[in-house]
């Protein structure tokens, strides 16, 4: 409903006719070699770990995005997040299919949402995302997971906090297949992937590659 009564501009420089316009959806900064071989961050020079998941247990293989979490990015998520423009998935996973790699997967799952947050905003950035990528990559997508409990928003938490709150967040709902395709909106530190992709370990599967639209660089 709110796709039908909201303008239709570009979140990112405000030309009519499109929530995200040819120019602005090219101009999204792409994260390019090289990355860290873990999570994916950007690195002077190609590394197994980097500075950002040295030292740390990371439930996953590795994880990767699409663009980098800059300004308009930022634009694009939240229009995508909190305003209700849901066709957004549609275009995040375009972009994402075009400059990521179809991964070997036997099936598609994505973060669960707050059950608040979803119900504020009627839908779902995430599995939308997933479910979009499943379509274009023909996979198969799976709600495997739950939330075990309530946790406070990431928003706004050191990195620190941010691995405490999501401690044990979640819990699987049934059991996945070995190669599990895991899907989120945003990668900031990592902790919520690593937390989903825990949960998904401790039910069987055996490797959990992450994919998100968008990264947060951190200086």
């Amino acid at each position: 409903m709110l796709d039908l009564l909201l303008p239709q501009r570009c979140l990112v420089c405000g030309a009519g006719g499109t929530p995200l316009c040819a120019g602005c959806r090219d101009g999204l900064s792409p994260l390019e070699p090289p990355l860290c071989e873990r999570c994916g961050a950007p690195v002077a020079w190609p590394v197994a770990r980097c500075r950002e998941c040295a030292g740390r247990r990371l439930a996953f293989a590795s994880a990767r995005a699409a663009v980098a979490y800059d300004e308009s990015a930022r634009a694009l998520v939240a229009g995508w997040k909190e305003r209700g423009l849901r066709r957004l998935a549609e275009e995040a996973a375009a972009v994402l299919a075009e400059r990521l790699p179809r991964p070997d997967a036997a099936c598609t799952t994505f973060v669960p949402p707050d059950r608040d947050r979803r119900l504020r905003r009627g839908h779902h950035p995430a599995e939308g995302l997933a479910r979009a990528l499943a379509r274009r990559w023909e996979l198969d997508c799976a709600e495997l997971l739950v939330r075990a409990g309530a946790s406070r928003p990431q928003r706004g938490l050191g990195v620190a906090d941010r691995r405490r709150n999501v401690a044990g967040a979640f819990r699987s709902t049934a059991r996945p297949p070995s190669r599990v395709l895991l899907v989120d909106d945003v990668y900031t530190t990592g902790a919520t992937v690593s937390a989903a992709a825990s949960a998904l370990r401790a039910a069987g599967a055996r490797e959990i590659v992450v994919l998100t639209f968008a990264r947060a660089i951190r200086a």
